[in-house]
């Protein structure tokens, strides 16, 4: 899929808990075109057609491709990101640049899938779980680990999952009562055959992709969402 650069508005910010904001974009002049599981460039600062492509940070797309909008959830961590909190309102225009990743994309085995998210990671598994796309997958698992309760901001986008696909399992931890992820846990129920997906915090991402490959698990069957 090519490339490309969509000028964009801002339809909406959500601000559900104090760190975490949710922004929905819509496309100006063309629509969006991307795959599940793919992500975006986005740009604060004019584009110019005669210039280089502006300073802009990496974001998951968490909505499905057959929406008109796009949605991307970020905590305002750093300098880029506390500017997006500061100016992103309803009605400005920026350019988003788009789509990048196939973490889907690679064929995989659809009847033995185990997704694996913390906190904000869970973003590019939405955009599958609420597509179509998402019915032909059997059995699959999602494992989610979030900080508290209030911080669980996905409800409505999993149950849409569930509706798309009766057989979804999810196991939801809150960390500060459950305690975090543990993949040998997920590894010892779900096996080396299985394709794991995972997204969350670099450390996160790292750590458990060691050790279900130090697991017997192959190469081809860890899949993540590591572009950071």
């Amino acid at each position: 899929m090519i490339v490309k650069k969509y000028k964009s508005e801002v339809v909406s910010v959500e601000n559900p808990v104090s760190d975490i904001r949710t922004v929905t974009l819509r496309a100006l002049e063309k629509a969006y075109k991307y795959n599940p599981g793919q992500f975006l460039h986005l740009a604060l600062d004019e584009f110019d057609p005669a210039r280089p492509w502006p300073e802009s940070r990496c974001f998951s797309m968490q909505s499905s491709p057959d929406m008109e909008t796009i949605k991307i959830t970020f905590a305002a961590k750093g300098k880029f990101t506390a500017r997006m909190a500061g100016e992103l309102v309803p009605g400005k225009v920026i350019y988003v640049k788009l789509p990048y990743g196939d973490i889907f994309a690679i064929e995989h085995n659809t009847r033995k899938s185990v997704f694996i998210a913390g906190g904000t990671g869970i973003t590019p598994f939405l955009s599958l779980f609420t597509s179509p796309a998402f019915a032909v997958y059997q059995n699959p698992k999602f494992y989610f680990g979030v900080r508290n309760p209030s911080h669980h901001l996905y409800k409505a986008d999993l149950e849409k999952a569930h509706i798309i696909n009766p057989s979804f399992s999810l196991t939801l931890l809150n960390e500060e009562k459950d305690g975090r992820l543990d993949i040998q846990k997920i590894l010892r129920e779900n096996g080396v055959s299985a394709v794991y997906f995972i997204s969350g915090p670099p450390v996160m991402i790292k750590n458990f992709k060691s050790c279900l490959a130090d697991n017997g698990v192959p190469a081809e069957n860890i899949r993540t969402d590591d572009w950071e």
